[in-house]
């Protein structure tokens, strides 16, 4: 049964101002795990006790590409003494996107992160769907070149939805190799650009996203907003609704 969490840049402001009391409020929603983007400066140590006494779990942590590549070490002893196994790639800058370049990154640090006990992931946005290796998306590229053992798969939905492919489709493909999705929700403003907002309030087929997760055999469904015009909290509570409703229907979630 998949589970749910949290991607905490979505309350990223709340969690610099109060940490400890953010991570309770996630909690009191009724959130599972929770994802990471930073720890504030906070110990592995420190932050393990505080996750331990809320019973939260840690689904992996969103790990600059740059830390990846020059700081490998000190992030793997950070996260084992944390207790999380997903280090997870969150995104590429135009200039970190020279393909060939990456793909022999992503197999090296694989290789040291497996060799840890840990397992490398990568999470895309739609830039991996719009721009092509040979006419296939780069997101495939990415998996093609970098063997299944050494890179899992962290599917933002929404990108690959708002990049023009069908989420579901893609979630078939990569059964076996996908432990987390994100789920996340969109609009569009004046220029069609996309605009994330609370599930169910926008246009993402949320309902077969989620049940084709499940069938894949997700561990973890993660609820991801970018950017809110509502007070977070309330954002991640309205979210966190929707998927009790989901369960509600017979979906096959731990809520």
């Amino acid at each position: 049964m998949a589970k749910v969490g949290l991607q905490l840049y979505t309350v990223r402001e709340e969690l610099e101002q109060d940490f400890e009391g953010t991570l309770r409020k996630v909690v009191e929603l009724g959130y599972k795990g929770v994802e990471f983007h930073t720890f504030f400066g906070r110990s592995a140590k420190d932050v393990k006790a505080l996750l331990d006494e809320l019973k939260l779990e840690v689904v992996g942590t969103h790990v600059p590409y740059t830390r990846l590549l020059d700081h490998l070490d000190e992030e793997i002893a950070y996260h084992k003494e944390l207790g999380n196994k997903y280090l997870i790639v969150p995104y590429l800058t135009d200039e970190q996107r020279q393909w060939d370049e990456l793909f022999s990154n992503l197999n090296r640090i694989g290789e040291k992160v497996k060799e840890q006990g840990l397992i490398l992931a990568y999470h895309n946005h739609d830039f991996e769907m719009t721009e092509k290796i040979n006419d296939r998306p780069v997101f495939d590229a990415i998996y093609d070149e970098v063997p299944a053992d050494l890179l899992q798969v962290e599917m933002d939905t929404c990108w690959v939805y708002y990049g023009g492919y069908d989420p579901v489709e893609y979630i078939g493909r990569y059964r076996g190799r996908l432990p987390i999705i994100h789920l996340k929700d969109m609009a569009r403003d004046e220029q069609q650009k996309a605009v994330t907002v609370e599930l169910g309030q926008g246009e993402v087929q949320l309902q077969a996203i989620t049940d084709a997760a499940i069938q894949a055999g997700v561990d973890w469904i993660v609820v991801e907003q970018d950017f809110s015009s509502n007070p977070p909290i309330e954002s991640i509570e309205t979210s966190f609704k929707w998927l009790q409703h989901y369960a509600a229907e017979g979906g096959n979630i731990h809520v």
